[in-house]
């Protein structure tokens, strides 16, 4: 709505007289206010005292509604209706944010600043009378339209040789008790070299079922082409890795796996069995590196008797890496890459201490991930188009020895029914 000469000017001076804090809350009102009468003009069909034949009713007055904005809190008056109603598009019913605070408290509440913090900043950003935990809550449940696009996207686009699997743990309010849930996340290397978070969930434990009803919606998802799984020897995920991805291979992580051979030994001991494990891994040749594993696995027989059943039943699990591409062995034989996503979902949820409910808990997880996610998108690759032209020829020669054993498999079988 056009204002008149007069009007401008007498705004105008009121702004000049103003100290800048509330010449800047001024304009802000005066844009606000001038857009939702422009509306409300557009919705009766006709401008204040307009006669026209698309006029639809008429204004009866106006109602204030306070709007907290990063410039302080503002009063936009409404126009009332005769008959009918009408709310501005540019405000939200029962909110009193606007939208650009609104995405500055779910950007801190989702970067781990705690909900007293919240309270500070929008104090500092002109909001007088702060926001409460709940608001924060309510203002924060609206990642979760966000949260479930991500956890529910087509995986179908690409292929994904390498998938990383793992799970982090953080106390959930269940009713009246506090307890430990588990976050799975997994993450892939695609084709290209690049990488992608997949999808995430959070279930009361690491259960095979769990695990498997996860990996299952991966692969509803689209997920496809996969030939490595790269996590720690928990049963449940072992299990369901074998049983979703057949045809893959588990690869066990090494770190992991260095933590368990450190317990079937005294602590006085373990810095010997680790520089020991090391020259295992220092090798550049598959054929060399299986050698070494047994030379090693040897030498712990009369010492180490534990450590020397672990190092013969974990062999090929843990040596799985050295059936890919040389350049690819230290970037696939540990779960280090998930490891630190994990860490920095733990940093942020630390600050929560206990989640108010299993939802809560996903959807800070999720949208920590998904920061992560468009980091990914924007960065150098994590494999070269080089080394994964190599990946794939390492496939394509699988994928031949497969139909080769198939094919004389199916001709024996053949000539014995002969």
């Amino acid at each position: 709505m056009a204002q008149s000469h007069s009007g401008v000017h007498a705004q105008l001076d009121a702004l000049l007289s103003a100290d800048p804090q509330s010449m800047f809350a001024e304009l802000v009102r005066a844009g606000l206010q001038a857009l939702i009468e422009a509306e409300a003009t557009a919705k009766i069909g006709a401008d204040r005292y307009e006669r026209t034949d698309q006029r639809s009713t008429h204004r009866n007055g106006h109602r204030v509604k306070t709007v907290s904005t990063p410039v302080g809190d503002i009063e936009a008056r409404i126009p009332k209706l005769r008959s009918g109603s009408f709310f501005p598009a540019l405000l939200e019913r029962r909110r009193r944010i606007d939208r650009a605070l609104y995405a500055v408290i779910m950007q801190a509440y989702v970067h781990g600043v705690s909900t007293r913090a919240v309270d500070d900043l929008v104090r500092a950003l002109g909001v007088d009378t702060g926001i409460s935990k709940s608001e924060v809550s309510r203002i924060c449940a609206d990642l979760d339209a966000e949260v479930e696009a991500f956890r529910t996207r087509s995986l179908a686009h690409t292929q994904f040789p390498y998938v990383f699997a793992d799970a982090t743990f953080c106390k959930v309010r269940i009713g009246a008790h506090v307890v430990s849930h588990a976050m799975v996340v997994a993450t892939g290397v695609s084709a290209d070299g690049t990488r992608e978070v997949l999808g995430t969930a959070v279930g009361d434990s690491e259960s095979y079922e769990f695990w498997t009803d996860f990996l299952r919606s991966l692969k509803a998802r689209g997920l496809s082409g996969v030939h490595l799984v790269i996590s720690d020897a928990h049963a449940g995920l072992k299990a369901a890795v074998a049983q979703q991805f057949t045809g893959a291979t588990w690869q066990r992580c090494r770190v992991h796996f260095m933590r368990n051979l450190h317990g079937a030994v005294s602590a006085k001991h373990a810095p010997a069995v680790t520089a020991a494990v090391k020259t295992i891994f220092a090798h550049t040749d598959p054929v060399e590196v299986a050698a070494q594993w047994d030379q090693v696995t040897d030498t712990f027989a009369g010492t180490f008797p534990k450590a020397h059943s672990m190092m013969r039943e974990a062999k090929t699990d843990v040596l799985a890496f050295t059936a890919f591409p040389r350049g690819h062995w230290q970037k696939i034989w540990s779960n280090n890459p998930i490891e630190r996503l994990n860490k920095e979902i733990k940093r942020r949820a630390d600050v929560v201490e206990i989640f108010p409910n299993p939802a809560a808990f996903l959807r800070l997880a999720t949208s920590v991930v998904i920061d992560q996610h468009d980091e990914w998108q924007v960065g150098r690759r994590y494999l070269s188009e080089t080394s994964m032209a190599e990946l794939r020829r390492v496939i394509a020669a699988k994928q031949h020895a497969l139909d080769s054993s198939s094919d004389y498999s199916q001709s024996g079988l053949v000539d014995h029914c002969a």
